[in-house]
C-alpha cells in the first residue's frame, strides 16, 4: 500500500514537471524584443515533401540582439525557408543575401509588450491548471487507496505532501512568469 502511495507521489511530480517544461518551452517562444532563435521553433518547412522543423535543415543563430541568421544546410532551400517564415506570421520580414536569411527583429512597442505579458500570464495559468489537475487526480487515487484499507493518517500525510508539491510547482510557475515579464518589459 505504501509502495503504491509512493508511485502516486512520483507520478504527480512527473506530471507537474511536464507542465513546467511545457511552460518553459512556450515562454521561450514569446519574443521579448531581442533576437532569440527559439522564436523560429514552430516554423515548418516543406523539405522534399516532408514537413520538417526549420532547425533540422539549417543553423539558426542570433549574432546580435536585433538579428536572427538562418543558414540553410542546402543553399537551394533559401527561398522555401524565406516563404515559410513569412507564412508562419511571426511579424518578421526576412531577407536573404544568397547564402543565408537575415531577420531583423524590430523593437517592441509598449502595447505589444503588454500583450506579450498577457500571453505569458495565460500560458502560466494553463500550467497552473495542469498542476492543479495533477493534484486532484492524485488526491482521488489516495482516497481510493484509503477506501481499500490505507490508514487515515497515511492518507492525510500523503494529501499534505501532494499539497506541498503543488505549492512548490505553483511557486516555480510564478517565478518563471515574473522572470519572463521582466524580460519582456525591459527595453
Amino acid at each position: 500500500m505504501n509502495e503504491e502511495l509512493g508511485l502516486y507521489l512520483e507520478d504527480v511530480k512527473e506530471k507537474m514537471d511536464a507542465a513546467i517544461d511545457h511552460l518553459e518551452r512556450v515562454l521561450a517562444k514569446i519574443r521579448a524584443g531581442r533576437a532569440n532563435p527559439a522564436i523560429l521553433d514552430t516554423v515548418m518547412i516543406d523539405y522534399y515533401g516532408t514537413a520538417t522543423q526549420l532547425s533540422r535543415i539549417s543553423s539558426i543563430s542570433a549574432p546580435d540582439a536585433r538579428t536572427i541568421r538562418v543558414q540553410p544546410f542546402e543553399r537551394n532551400m533559401i527561398s522555401t525557408i524565406e516563404k515559410a517564415i513569412l507564412i508562419a506570421n511571426l511579424g518578421f520580414n526576412p531577407s536573404n543575401n544568397g547564402e543565408a536569411i537575415i531577420i531583423n527583429v524590430p523593437p517592441l512597442t509598449e502595447e505589444r509588450r503588454r500583450d506579450l505579458v498577457k500571453q505569458a500570464k495565460n500560458e502560466g495559468e494553463v500550467a497552473k491548471v495542469s498542476i492543479r489537475n495533477a493534484r486532484r487526480d492524485t488526491n482521488e487515487e489516495i482516497k481510493k487507496l484509503q477506501k481499500n484499507g490505507l490508514s487515515e493518517d497515511l492518507a492525510k500525510g500523503a494529501e499534505a505532501e501532494v499539497q506541498e508539491i503543488t505549492n512548490k510547482y505553483s511557486a516555480k510557475t510564478d517565478e518563471l512568469l515574473a522572470e519572463k515579464e521582466k524580460d519582456i518589459m525591459t527595453i
